[in-house]
């Protein structure tokens, strides 16, 4: 009996069990999942949940509801991951041994990182979304909140889902208005990005859309420091930035577990091959999710391509062929932008996304790159999409795990961004 263990129950690591467990010899192959935490979050539910959107029981159902047949979970820490044996320790005495391993560990905040943000003002001026207990606070907050300076702020780049920060200042741009207070509430977004976001025309159609709604941008501010009892932001140039309410996107580190294995880098992300998802220097573990190191988006959409990719290489690898280069970072995302509407982008490692219609051309039905009210029911429509396909390891009709240009339109910014077939 060969063992693969999959150590994390998330989003990667669900998905990653299931779409195996429907490709494996069930009879010649063991699954194990090892994750302390018995709940799975639906974490893109989380912007919604502080503008009552979407309540907390929207974004949380138990693990062991997601789990193949046949295979088990094991409710435990890990201690340690130990390649040179091929064993993984765990934290209630346990060892396991593995011919193939699995690691989705994810990410995670941590505001005890940044002096002064987790102090005795977190809670109460200063709240985060990245977390369900945060989100359900600041939908408090922001209920009894009489206006004032906001500001968004990510305090180091990578986090999951980049374009969340810029959707909760859409959002509440949107939220103020509907309560008849957007006068009395000032905006802002200070990010250690050069512009609104990673990508260029991505990044300037964002910027574009901020502006129209009076939401200023603090661009590459590298935070060093929260005053609490100033309630200023202080960047590592001393620029300084006041706040009356500070939604902060704390610095997103790996599992400890990785780095105390001496697998990661610096953020405990483990250095893994971007097209092959393999980790660097092991040819039996392969690393998935928010947990990689790779140039793309830590988001379900990417850990969604990644096991796609992966169900395709893995069969051919365990027969004793080489791993085929698949994995392009190809990421797409829906982009809430308030008032009913919401946006979509599409993009990988070297194409950044661009217009057009999405996953048929001509029909779509969602645009790229464009504010429609469709775009905006995906949006809330991925949540049954998550938890009756992705999770369960089926696969999504005419969504190819490597980008397609299908229906995109090139744009020549230096052209005054006219399109170009």
């Amino acid at each position: 009996m060969k063992k693969l263990v999959i150590l994390g129950a998330g989003t990667a690591g669900t998905m990653a069990a299931n779409r195996l467990s429907r490709i494996l010899n069930t009879s010649e192959w063991e699954i194990t999942l090892v994750d302390p935490n018995p709940v799975h979050y639906y974490q893109p539910g989380f912007l919604f949940i502080p503008f009552g959107v979407y309540q907390e029981k929207d974004a949380v159902k138990p693990k062991k509801a997601f789990i193949p047949r046949g295979g088990k979970l094991l409710q435990t820490a890990v201690e340690e991951i130990l390649p040179s044996q091929n064993k993984v320790r765990l934290a209630n005495g346990e060892t396991l041994s593995y011919d193939y391993l699995i690691i989705a560990t994810g990410t995670d905040i941590h505001p005890e990182e940044t002096p002064g943000l987790a102090e005795h003002e977190w809670g109460k001026s200063i709240h985060t979304f990245y977390s369900l207990e945060g989100a359900v606070a600041l939908a408090g907050a922001l209920r009894n909140w009489k206006g004032g300076r906001l500001v968004v702020n990510v305090v180091e780049n990578p986090i999951k889902c980049p374009v969340a920060p810029l959707e909760f200042l859409f959002l509440a741009d949107w939220y103020f208005t509907q309560r008849g207070m957007r006068d009395r509430v000032e905006l802002i977004y200070a990010t250690p990005l050069p512009g609104a976001f990673t990508k260029p025309i991505a990044s300037r159609m964002l910027g574009d859309m901020l502006e129209k709604r009076r939401i200023r941008v603090e661009p590459e501010f590298m935070l060093m420091e929260v005053n609490p009892d100033a309630k200023k932001l202080v960047s590592y140039d001393e620029r300084e930035v006041e706040f009356d309410l500070l939604v902060s996107i704390p610095l997103n580190k790996g599992a400890e577990v990785i780095g105390r294995s001496g697998l990661g880098d610096e953020l405990n992300y483990v250095p893994t091959n971007k097209h092959t998802l393999l980790a660097e220097g092991y040819d039996n573990i392969f690393v998935l999710g928010d947990a990689t190191n790779v140039p793309a988006s830590k988001a379900g959409a990417t850990a969604h391509y990644e096991v796609d990719t992966l169900a395709e290489n893995f069969p051919r690898y365990i027969q004793g062929k080489e791993l085929e280069p698949l994995f392009d970072g190809h990421a797409n995302c829906f982009v809430e932008t308030g008032y009913g509407k919401g946006m979509l982008i599409d993009f990988n490692y070297t194409t950044e996304p661009l217009p057009g219609k999405y996953p048929l051309p001509l029909i779509g039905p969602f645009s790229l790159l464009k504010e429609s009210v469709i775009n905006h029911w995906g949006k809330l429509g991925f949540r049954w999409m998550y938890w009756n396909i992705l999770m369960k390891g089926l696969p999504i009709p005419f969504l190819p795990a490597q980008m397609s240009m299908v229906g995109k339109e090139k744009v020549n910014w230096e052209n005054g961004g006219a399109f170009a077939a």
